[in-house]
């Protein structure tokens, strides 16, 4: 059993797969408290629903891929059997995790986007760096950055970490809102990082606060 947010079809806004259409099943539930949440009517909102019904409520919708987030999808066991449901019918899996929870038991074939936790997001003591040493070639790593000394805490990770050359994309996601993206764009060109300066596109191609997209 699962406790489900949401279910919505919309245009993936992150990640490699921007502006591909994507079915998102949002999960109930996180134990981060990040300042900058934009989910944070994901912490206690939701129904019951089994692993039979989500796969059927995301097979109607008729999109090959499929997105889990939260909240924190880690958090409910039944996330697994799901992911695995979803790949078993041909799916595109993606998971959005925070990083804090181990990803070691997420099926093979779902493409794992990890955040690791910045300073500005007050959570950063909570990241399982062990995460870093399980990711696979398919995996992406993003970091939202709110100022300079996020922009440096991040630059240090992906190169004491090498990951530019071990995941499919490291992406640097600005806070909406707080952080100018052209800055952030022009810290990353000066540091010649290989990273993907990321904008939320959804809250650009509908209003920031709005919900189901």
């Amino acid at each position: 059993m699962l406790t489900i947010n949401e279910i919505f079809h919309s245009i993936q806004g992150e990640s490699t797969h921007a502006g591909r259409p994507c079915v998102f099943v949002r999960l109930t539930a996180c134990d981060l408290r990040c300042r900058w949440c934009d989910t944070a009517y994901a912490f206690h909102e939701g129904r019951k629903m089994t692993v039979d019904d989500v796969v059927a409520d995301v097979e109607a919708r008729g999109c090959p891929v499929v997105e889990v987030t939260g909240g924190e999808p880690l958090l409910q066991p039944d996330v697994y059997p799901l992911m695995q449901r979803l790949l078993d019918s041909g799916k595109t899996v993606l998971i959005e995790t925070g990083g804090h929870h181990s990803i070691a038991q997420v099926p093979a074939g779902v493409i794992r986007i990890v955040d690791v936790k910045c300073p500005g997001s007050g959570e950063s003591d909570k990241n399982d760096w062990s995460n870093l040493a399980r990711l696979m070639p398919t995996d992406e790593v993003k970091f939202v950055i709110a100022d300079r000394a996020d922009y440096e805490f991040a630059r240090e990770v992906v190169q004491r970490e090498k990951l530019e050359g071990r995941v499919a994309a490291v992406l640097f996601s600005p806070v909406h809102g707080e952080l100018d993206p052209k800055q952030l764009a022009e810290w990353v060109i000066a540091d010649r990082l290989a990273v993907r300066v990321q904008l939320q596109v959804h809250k650009y191609i509908w209003t920031p606060d709005t919900r189901g997209v």
